[in-house]
């Protein structure tokens, strides 16, 4: 049963808000993280009104705010991405989200036409996002959002990104977009079936229903069209490809792989590179050969678009994944695994890594995860000792080093 405050219990807690207003000039209360909680509380009601809130708004919004360890927890324990392409992308572009994505496709190809029209973004793209966030909606995180932003704005790790997110989610109450007192959505703060942050949502969501309102939790209609206008603030290009499979020759310059490539299409097509769906009609795009397991795996050229992907979310992995995915809801053919060289275990990673750091490269944290820096110091190596330069972390690598 839910619990719903009588009026004169809303009307207590308005007023204990208000008079955390009244008392918000001095320095010390609006200190902008840690400290006293109803101090903090206070600075934030005060910077929300000073920037056109309500009073009713604040109050309703901050008035059963609380700190939840549970959200200090999962921010001090976020998991590291370890697994490679071809694991996760066959777990996250199963058939059955296939067949769900493609269905959703049917289902709302008015309003995906709408999208592609306005925003330039193809149903694929978006539904490609939809799928891997909340696999429709089905997982959307029950966390309470508004509580979720104020522990993170009040602690002192990251207050810089999660004040505003905490001022924009007032915004939010104010319009009724939310209940800040039974939103719930992922611990760090994001909203609805494609997972977004409050000033996101008030800067590009799109009522898509026509409701007057911008509901991301429970509206297909305002999750498509909110997420093709947030695709195109990222720098979707209309009409352009984003990732292409492609086949490679076995020999080829693979230094020159990777995200930073600077080539066109038409320079790789011409090195024997092949797209699978045999369209090279984008020759003059600069292109960048990703080889996400090597020269021996899956192999793709990536577009200027695929840029919006990395925007999205940092994972390599993940956002390869993510533009494979989309690519298979237009109709793309499934990929080929090829033949990897065998990976590196997680310790003998951390290893390889260490040697790197120890060369002078620069691979961020000893994680034992083959991110960007770990792939450019290995192409490194690789060229100076001549091998393949493809940059992917093998035993033979570990063991010159």
């Amino acid at each position: 049963m839910t619990f719903v405050p009588s009026r004169p219990a809303l009307l207590a807690r308005g007023l204990a808000l208000m008079g955390l207003l009244a008392t918000a000039a001095s320095p010390v209360l609006a200190q902008e993280c840690g400290g006293d909680f109803k101090a903090f509380l206070s600075g934030v009601a005060a910077e929300a009104k000073a920037a056109g809130s309500s009073d009713a708004a604040i109050a309703k919004a901050l008035g059963n705010a609380r700190i939840d360890q549970k959200v200090l927890s999962m921010d001090r324990a976020q998991g590291v991405f370890k697994q490679t392409f071809l694991e996760f992308s066959k777990r996250t572009v199963s058939q059955g989200r296939l067949d769900i994505g493609r269905q959703k496709m049917k289902q709302y190809a008015d309003v995906f036409a709408r999208a592609e029209q306005e925003f330039g973004v193809p149903a694929g793209v978006i539904t490609a996002f939809w799928a891997m966030e909340t696999d429709f909606g089905a997982v959307q995180g029950n966390f309470n959002t508004r509580n979720a932003l104020v522990t993170l704005a009040h602690d002192c790790r990251r207050p810089e990104l999660f004040r505003p997110e905490l001022l924009a989610l007032i915004k939010m109450t104010e319009h009724s977009d939310l209940d800040p007192d039974t939103n719930t959505g992922a611990w760090a703060g994001e909203i609805g079936q494609v997972q977004m942050l409050p000033k996101d949502i008030i800067a590009y969501g799109v009522d898509g229903d026509g409701d007057g309102h911008v509901r991301l939790k429970d509206s297909a209609p305002d999750v498509i069209l909110t997420a093709a206008k947030f695709i195109q603030s990222l720098g979707f290009k209309r009409g352009e490809p984003w990732i292409q499979e492609v086949s490679v020759p076995e020999t080829l310059p693979w230094e020159k792989s990777g995200l930073g490539g600077t080539m066109t299409a038409a320079e790789w097509f011409a090195l024997g590179v092949t797209p699978r769906d045999g369209n090279t009609g984008f020759g003059n795009l600069n292109a960048a050969l990703v080889l996400p397991q090597g020269r021996k795996g899956p192999a793709f050229l990536t577009y200027p678009n695929f840029g919006i992907y990395l925007k999205w979310n940092q994972s390599f992995i993940y956002t390869t994944s993510a533009a494979y995915f989309a690519t298979r809801l237009m109709g793309a053919e499934p990929y080929q695994k090829g033949n990897p060289e065998q990976g590196l275990s997680n310790d003998e990673m951390k290893q390889l890594q260490e040697k790197l750091q120890a060369k002078g490269y620069d691979v961020g944290k000893i994680d034992g995860i083959l991110g960007s820096g770990t792939r450019v110091a290995i192409q490194k190596e690789q060229l100076r000792l001549g091998m393949p330069a493809d940059g992917w972390a093998t035993r033979p690598l570990l063991d010159a080093l």
